[in-house]
């Protein structure tokens, strides 16, 4: 019995000892945003992540607030993913 709490207890310990996968920022420029739709247009380089190459497409925000400040023109870098079968900006920087 104690050599099963031993365990769960190593099992633990290396669990947080491993970092966070960080998230990959991929540079892109607005060209249109819908902030009534919670949409964005971006013309982006390869988001690696998502095996797709550079094009431009209109993303999801995760939070609306995403778009506060946003504008067409704008150089950002941001983070994407699929959020419930939907391409989605997740972060901008």
């Amino acid at each position: 019995m104690k050599s099963k709490f031993v365990i769960a207890a190593a099992v633990a310990a290396v669990a947080w000892s491993v970092p966070a996968v960080a998230q990959e920022y991929t540079k892109g420029t607005v060209k249109e945003v819908k902030a009534d739709e919670e949409k964005v247009t971006v013309v982006h380089e390869e988001l690696k992540n998502l095996d797709m190459p550079a094009m431009t497409m209109v993303f999801n925000v995760a939070d609306p607030a995403i778009l506060d400040g946003l504008s067409a023109g704008d150089a950002i870098e941001f983070v994407a993913d699929r959020v419930r079968g939907k391409l989605t900006i997740t972060d901008v920087k």
